[in-house]
């Protein structure tokens, strides 16, 4: 069965419980559908069929989502421009049957930079709220080191996973730590180089 955000697992300790607007805290039910409106960064957008995106957003109130965009490929589309990722968004998303991007109207771009948005978006979970994390991308204090320590991975109590020395980079994929001449042995795209 192909994942959807009605029946994706989220596991806090052991319990299990399926991602949807409905149980997150805020959610509005609104006549069969659930509905959420508010400030979200674009994190990714991705081609999804011929003519819809799929973008991953991240949200003070939900952390991250990912919604579909129906016809946002489309030349005519009223939601491309507004979903391009580093744009800060006022967003609208409606589930019913799977989750869907309805509204949207950019605020402004952010100035981190693509691979950082990209990164974010491997690392969240999907619906745990980070508002620590949503307040140093708002405030434009974001750094590698701190979101990784607030996502539960702190650099500071970290060694290289090969060679035991200061870590100088982050694996997404295997959640450890490398040192700098470690990490040189590893592709670029999976790393996170902590500055």
């Amino acid at each position: 069965m192909a994942a959807t955000p009605s029946n994706l697992l989220t596991e806090i300790g052991s319990i299990s419980f399926p991602v949807t607007i409905a149980n997150l805290p805020g959610g509005r039910y609104n006549g069969g559908m659930q509905e959420y409106a508010g400030e979200a960064v674009v994190l990714r957008r991705e081609p999804h069929g011929e003519q819809d995106s799929r973008v991953s957003l991240f949200t003070k109130r939900y952390g991250k989502l990912t919604a579909k965009a129906k016809s946002a490929r489309k030349i005519t589309s009223k939601l491309s421009p507004h979903l391009e990722p580093g744009l800060v968004t006022d967003i609208r998303l409606v589930e019913k049957n799977d989750m869907l991007v309805t509204d949207a109207l950019k605020r402004e771009k952010l100035a981190l930079p693509p691979s950082t948005l990209f990164s974010l978006d491997r690392v969240l979970a999907e619906a745990v709220p980070e508002e620590e994390l949503w307040s140093m991308i708002r405030n434009g204090d974001f750094s590698w080191r701190a979101a990784l320590g607030e996502l539960g991975w702190d650099p500071r109590e970290a060694a290289c996973a090969v060679c035991a020395a200061s870590p100088e980079a982050f694996h997404a994929g295997r959640q450890e730590f490398f040192c700098s001449s470690c990490a040189m042995k590893m592709k670029v795209g999976d790393l996170i180089v902590l500055g």
